[in-house]
């Protein structure tokens, strides 16, 4: 397994391992129909190459060491969150996903580690996240990474609205 800083050719492979391991999350737990209408929407090749264009954001693609298979990524970018306190030092862990075959390997933690360095060296104060709140995995993996609770957004998947929870890692500490 290999992670790397993601580049102008891989939005396709980001977008894949997006709505695969958006699917793979959510299936069975949100509507079908909102799930592909959300990965239509989210997770088209555009909206990485958006991202992979735009200096304020970081990507990071992990990959099977053979055949370099996209198996899961991470996004920051400048955060868009409803918090009263929001400020300009303040970045956004838009995404991290990874494939659950490759969950206990380390990897989530490495993509984690990846995304926080980037967040020190740019000088934010805080990463911020928003992330559904009836996913207690990944709730328990935000803890686990010194994530506190902040806030809560109405999140648009499809045609229906869900509750998220807005997570904050302090930088300063």
């Amino acid at each position: 397994m290999r992670i790397r800083r993601a580049g102008a050719d891989d939005a396709g492979a980001l977008a894949l391992a997006g709505a695969a391991t958006f699917l793979e999350t959510f299936a069975g737990i949100l509507h079908g129909r909102d799930i592909v209408e959300h990965c239509r929407k989210q997770h088209a090749p555009q909206v990485y190459a958006d991202w992979l264009d735009d200096a304020g954001a970081a990507l990071w693609l992990a990959e099977t060491a053979e055949g370099a298979a996209p198996v899961g990524y991470a996004v920051i970018a400048p955060p868009k969150l409803p918090l009263h306190d929001l400020s300009e030092d303040d970045l956004e862990l838009k995404r991290i996903y990874l494939l659950s075959r490759f969950h206990g390997g380390g990897v989530g933690r490495e993509l984690m580690e990846q995304a926080v360095a980037e967040a020190r060296v740019r000088g934010a104060r805080r990463l911020l996240l928003g992330v559904y709140a009836g996913n207690t995995r990944a709730l328990a993996f935000y803890a686990r990474n010194g994530f506190e609770h902040v806030g809560e957004r109405r999140f648009q998947v499809g045609g229906n609205t869900y509750g998220d929870a807005i997570l904050a890692l302090d930088l300063r500490r």
